[in-house]
């Protein structure tokens, strides 16, 4: 169950022994990347909580040709976001610590994806950009990449003519909520998690709705909601498991399947707190990802894939035209 701190500054999301940023989001922290660049994971992300990590002897960073003891694990890392895929032609070293060619076009385009120099090596600042905390789901869907690509968009209700570039983006096939459906019911999982989210998800919620022509409403009715939302540890039986402390964040399906979960076993807060997530800017990204927003390139867009812990983030106009371009408001 949720359990509330003393203060706001306290853990107010914990859950244990039960079953819980596709296309389904996730938020994923990476503490076994660093040790690839010779530093202890709580130098690179700052998090004082103890992970098994792979031990990996390298000062300098690994590029192509090197066998390294933890690549097999930045292997994992990049298949688990779309850009590293062994198929049955190219899976010589799918499952060892040898860094090959195809490891590197993946970085590569992780770099690129990132704003970074895109050498296709492994360095501290790819490194540090790949430790901070982030949404699960797949930067590359079926080959496609939700980031990158700008697109020029005409705004018809301008005077002028008015062209700006945008970065949103949607999943393939760009699902939505039907054009009948605009009111959408949400309920929690439990009275200990409608407890503490609640007023964080209406506050969420309504932000979303000033944006767009949604409007929601909780009810009780967990079996009748189009969206649910829960805290949940572990395996929790929807195929994607949580990893305990120092892992996945959350969760949530593309439309219409209406699922949200929070990993229960972080370290949540109300307020901004170092070293804690912020229960209301997860929301806020996890609700654009179930209303059909994929991951934006504009790193203060709240579709940014990556949430760092103490940080607060509102909605970007680059979320804006994307929830009004998805449905053609």
């Amino acid at each position: 169950m949720f359990s509330v701190g003393e203060t706001s500054s306290k853990s107010v999301l914990q859950q244990k022994g039960i079953a819980w940023f596709i296309p389904m989001e996730w938020l994923f922290w990476v503490p076994f990347l660093s040790p690839l660049l010779g530093h202890s994971p709580w130098e690179v992300i700052s998090i004082s909580r103890q992970r098994h990590i792979s031990k990996i002897h390298l000062e300098k960073g690994c590029h192509k040709g090197d066998t390294v003891e933890g690549v097999h694990d930045l292997k994992e890392y990049l298949k688990k976001f779309g850009y590293l895929n062994y198929d049955g032609s190219n899976n010589n070293h799918a499952d060892d610590d040898s860094f090959d060619e195809f490891l590197e076009s993946a970085v590569k385009t992780y770099q690129t994806n990132y704003h970074l120099k895109a050498t296709g090596s492994l360095d501290a600042e790819t490194v540090n950009k790949m430790s901070i905390p982030r949404c699960g789901v797949a930067d590359i869907i079926n080959g496609t990449t939700s980031m990158r690509s700008g697109k020029t968009k005409h705004h018809k209700h301008s005077s002028a003519s008015l062209h700006t570039v945008s970065h949103y983006s949607f999943f393939p096939g760009s699902p939505r909520w039907p054009d009948s459906k605009t009111h959408l019911t949400y309920a929690f999982h439990s009275v200990s998690d409608s407890n503490i989210l609640s007023p964080i998800c209406a506050r969420a919620f309504g932000m979303w709705s000033s944006a767009s022509h949604f409007t929601f409403e909780e009810i009780e009715d967990f079996n009748a909601a189009d969206i649910t939302i829960g805290s949940h540890s572990m395996d929790h039986g929807d195929g994607n498991p949580f990893d305990g402390p120092g892992g996945t964040l959350a969760h949530a399906y593309a439309p219409t399947n209406g699922r949200f979960h929070y990993d229960a076993d972080e370290e949540w807060a109300t307020d901004l707190t170092a070293g804690s997530y912020d229960l209301y800017t997860v929301a806020l990204h996890e609700i654009g990802h179930l209303l059909g927003l994929r991951h934006s390139s504009v790193e203060g867009a709240i579709m940014w894939p990556s949430i760092p812990s103490g940080v607060r983030k509102e909605l970007h106009g680059d979320d804006v035209q994307g929830i009004r371009a998805l449905y053609n408001l």
